[in-house]
């Protein structure tokens, strides 16, 4: 054994070798900075860890859409009683950014707030401190109102792999390859939209329906297709001189201690544990779930901190956590889910050590400094290869053209589309 230990110690520097050559590769910026924005502020992300705010008051404004309710039968799911995960392509789900929503523009219209944004937006700047991938979002202020967007061509909504580990996915020469970044990104978003919808009970069944209608579905755009399970909970936040409106999300309704509840649903997706840096969830998920989910909080803090915002934020009082892994690590069309788990986001932030109220303090901090500058147009950057977050201000016309394109596109296949869907 004494003997073979420095053959072990050699492959390790080798691999840690190959995991420095990994972290020196430089990641790209999630847009291109021009020549005409001008660099307002530049911090530290570690720093946005010191802030703290009292936890606000939430107030209800209005609800749509509706919620199925939870599926008990899948609470005891395990590795030998895996599930095919569904492709449930007769839903539609929405990712609409704050200025698109007609419910916030008139909410606006009334003086509801004088911040606007949606839990999504909110989440990832609360959870931002663990981020390592480059982002960027745009900040604009107009008559003492601020509205916090997302680029419509950025890749904001899609989930993050393996973001915080050691040794993250690399793009390598192959960008193709199913696990390429882009690709487990692509993969594990699909996973995570049908596995909020699988573990709820079909067919309208138990189905709570809010005051008013899903904001965003259009039925005769929409023909044999239904909006997820989803109830958008628009809610005011008092931040002392701050009054932020926000779009929240819930996926569903659960019974517990026969008082019904709402939940939030989300699914952490095995790929490839040989290279992922992970323990083999077939094996362990039953007996060892503990040191599942160890490895991926290590490996998915950003994203599991993501989660957990969304749900306080949102009032969720259970959050449901799938445990979904490809049927084979070499197809990444076919997924089992192996385990489901609920907890109470409260409890949950407590465990993966996210302070809620640091979490409210950086949002103030970002309100309160956009609140301080002029009118205008703004973008919030984190470095793509450094812990650092900037503040840009921008021409008025920034981004513009892109969303002139997509309108210009959208109209080009609703005129040629028929042949297009046919084929």
């Amino acid at each position: 054994r004494r003997q073979n230990q420095p053959t072990r110690r050699r492959h390790d520097n080798r691999r840690n070798d190959r995991r420095q050559r990994f972290n020196r590769i430089e990641r790209q910026a999630s847009v291109k900075v021009s020549a005409d924005w001008e660099v307002i502020e530049e911090f530290d992300i570690a720093q946005l860890l010191k802030l703290q705010a009292n936890r606000p008051v939430a107030e209800d404004l209005k609800w749509c859409g509706f919620l199925d309710p939870y599926d008990e039968a899948w609470d005891s799911v395990s590795s030998r009683t895996a599930k095919p995960l569904a492709r449930l392509e007769q839903k539609e789900f929405y990712t609409v950014t704050t200025t698109d929503d007609p419910v916030i523009e008139e909410l606006a219209g009334e003086c509801a707030g004088n911040v606007y944004a949606t839990d999504a937006i909110l989440a990832h700047l609360m959870a931002c401190p663990r981020s390592v991938q480059p982002w960027d979002l745009v900040v604009q202020k107009a008559d003492d109102t601020l509205f916090f967007d997302k680029r419509d061509d950025s890749y904001f909504d899609y989930l993050t792999v393996s973001e915080t580990a050691t040794d993250p996915p690399q793009a390598g020469e192959d960008p193709e390859s199913m696990n390429a970044p882009a690709k487990l990104s692509l993969e594990a978003s699909a996973i995570n939209q049908n596995f909020t919808q699988q573990i709820l009970k079909s067919g309208g069944q138990g189905r709570e329906t809010m005051e008013f209608p899903n904001p965003f579905y259009n039925e005769e755009e929409s023909v044999g297709m239904e909006p997820a399970s989803v109830a958008y909970r628009y809610r005011k936040f008092t931040l002392g001189n701050i009054q932020l409106v926000a779009r929240c999300e819930l996926h569903g309704t659960v019974v517990k201690k026969g008082t019904k509840q709402f939940m939030t649903a989300f699914a952490l997706n095995e790929w490839d544990s040989t290279v992922s840096g992970g323990v083999e969830w077939r094996r362990k998920i039953d007996n060892q779930r503990g040191a599942v989910f160890a490895t991926e909080l290590k490996n998915n803090s950003a994203k599991l901190a993501k989660w957990t915002a969304q749900s306080v934020i949102s009032g969720a009082e259970q959050m449901k956590i799938g445990f979904v892994s490809r049927k084979t690590r070499v197809d990444n069309q076919r997924h089992e889910i192996l385990a489901t788990q609920f907890y109470k986001p409260q409890e949950f932030a407590n465990q993966i050590t996210l302070n809620v109220l640091n979490m409210w303090g950086i949002i103030k901090m970002f309100a309160d400094k956009f609140m301080g500058l002029e009118d205008g147009k703004y973008v919030i950057m984190k470095d793509p290869n450094k812990p650092t977050v900037r503040i840009y201000s921008v021409p008025p016309e920034t981004f513009e053209e892109e969303d002139d394109e997509d309108e210009d596109e959208e109209e080009e296949e609703g005129e040629g589309g028929g042949a297009a869907a046919e084929e």
